[in-house]
């Protein structure tokens, strides 16, 4: 598996609109995707995607749609999330949530 972590600053006011955003197109070779808010909300939020392989996720990057999306998601940001991408070397899914 292999995706990113990035980190999102979000403008004030449009965490709903980019959640919606977000939630709007899931890309080929997606497994999951989370974003989580910090108990400490003056954080930024923290979000995590996780393809199938590399090229799943290259080819994703690459894709006419992701950019639509991605400008999209940035006019909901005041500037552009920090990425680390990386293989997952070690998962286990405990219990599936609704």
């Amino acid at each position: 598996m292999y995706g990113s972590i990035f980190n999102l600053k979000v403008k004030p006011g449009h965490t709903k609109d980019l959640l919606k955003a977000l939630e709007s197109r899931t890309p080929d070779g997606a497994i999951a995707w989370f974003v989580m808010q910090p108990d400490d909300k003056t954080k930024d939020l923290i979000a995590i995607v996780v393809f199938k392989d590399k090229k799943a996720y290259q080819d994703n990057a690459n894709s006419p749609e992701q950019h639509e999306s991605f400008l999209e998601i940035m006019s909901y940001l005041q500037e552009e999330p920090s990425w680390t991408d990386g293989t997952y070397i070690s998962s286990e899914i405990i219990q599936a949530s609704e």
